[in-house]
């Protein structure tokens, strides 16, 4: 795909890691050090090699290969450790990696009938032991690695569900819409790992919407301090507030929205950091609707990232989940009034729902003769107009989209 992201997607923000540095425990600085650094060189080699590197492997059936990189950073090193067909390995990073991407090879193929990252079947590699002291996980476009992390202030990553789904998601998003990563198409692609590996998470847990926790990576952060995690899409903001790495800098509104340089210096305009705003949509959409989150707001998220162009706002992302819930679900449907709620909330309203909602309206009272030309119109031819013209309006939403992304 041409839109394809080539970038290094990590799980722990860029801020973090330097705040770090300022730490007056060695082993916490020379780790985030050697983070920062290596993360850095594998963003250089990712751009020299360009489109090369992210040849998609062929179908299948998802099926996982786990490797040892034994603390190297280089994973053509790595040594084989478990296969799909193979016993359990006597390493538990290597046993809880297989399964992890088990879990969310399953989840995109039970839940939303796609099968594995590209939707045909592509292998799914894992790296373990990735570093010393590596203090991150990452997909880079064709495999997932995790670090063991520094043993103080992270712990090995593989131990994270969501983690790993986040992560394995940016290879979805490669797939479908292939999001820029930077600025609010960056945070955007952000949000929405965060969203799949939230379900994921709370699917293999069995847990409703109310019952989960909508932190990600609790189980790798800060292993000594409980209740926090690097994110909290329930509540960006609030995911962490301590001395040693200060409070969390997510926004939950647009209102909020921080800009920052698009550079990697700036997390690519804070794409770990603004993405807290469609993260919190999500979140109080899946309350509003009540349930499992991975049932209908799921499902109308998943369609919006599969109708998204490259370089969507959250303004033109909102408006599809809007458009996406009345189809999936109906025009003024109780889902769809969730999503148009949810993102009212963060700032963000939906466009064009007067003039939509007015449509409505005019056709529910109009006498069934005029509305029909002499024929009985009911409430379901109704709904059914109603639906064409949101199929008619998400048409021309992703042709404006696409207008805007041509070059001047």
């Amino acid at each position: 795909m041409a839109n394809r992201c080539r970038c290094i997607n990590c799980i722990t923000p860029p801020h973090i890691l330097k705040r770090l540095l300022e730490n007056p425990d060695s082993r916490i600085r020379d780790a985030a050090l050697r983070t920062l650094l290596t993360t850095s060189r594998l963003r250089g080699e990712r751009r020299a090699l360009g489109l090369a590197a992210f040849a998609a492997a062929a179908p299948s059936q998802g099926r996982r290969t786990i490797f040892d990189c034994a603390d190297s950073t280089s994973i053509r090193l790595a040594t084989l450790a478990r296969t799909e067909d193979g016993p359990n390995s006597r390493d538990d990073s290597v046993n809880r990696a297989f399964d992890g991407l088990g879990n969310t090879r399953q989840f995109y193929k039970q839940v939303m009938d796609r099968d594995s990252l590209d939707g045909r079947g592509m292998r799914l590699a894992g790296y373990v032991h990735y570093g010393v002291n590596y203090n991150n996980a990452f997909w880079d476009g064709s495999e997932m690695i995790f670090g063991d992390g520094d043993g103080v202030l992270f712990t090995d990553f593989t131990k994270s569900l969501d983690v790993i789904a986040h992560e394995l998601t940016h290879g979805v998003t490669e797939f479908t819409a292939g999001l820029e990563y930077h600025n609010q198409s960056g945070a955007l692609n952000e949000s929405i790992s965060d969203v799949f590996g939230s379900l994921v998470k709370q699917w293999a847990a069995n847990q409703t919407a109310d019952q989960a926790d909508w932190l990600i990576g609790a189980e790798v952060f800060t292993p000594d301090i409980g209740g926090d995690a690097l994110r909290s899409m329930k509540a960006p903001g609030t995911a962490y507030n301590n001395p040693t790495l200060g409070r969390d800098p997510q926004p939950d509104q647009m209102s909020k929205y921080v800009h920052l340089p698009d550079t990697d210096d700036g997390d690519n305009g804070g794409v770990h950091i603004n993405s807290g705003i469609p993260n919190k949509a999500f979140y109080l959409t899946a309350n509003g609707i009540g349930g499992y989150a991975w049932e209908a707001p799921g499902h109308i998220w998943y369609a919006a990232l599969q109708a998204s162009t490259a370089t969507m706002n959250f303004q033109e992302f909102a408006d599809t989940t809007y458009l996406k819930a009345g189809q999936l679900y109906g025009s003024q449907s109780s889902e769809q009034q969730a999503v148009l709620s949810a993102w009212k909330e963060v700032g963000v309203p939906i466009s064009g729902v007067r003039s939509l909602a007015g449509t409505a309206d005019r056709m529910r009272r109009q006498s069934p003769v005029a509305a029909s030309n002499g024929r009985d119109q009911d409430e379901g031819e109704v709904m059914r107009q109603i639906q064409l013209l949101s199929g008619q309006l998400a048409t021309l939403t992703k042709q404006v989209a696409s207008l805007r992304s041509r070059p001047h």
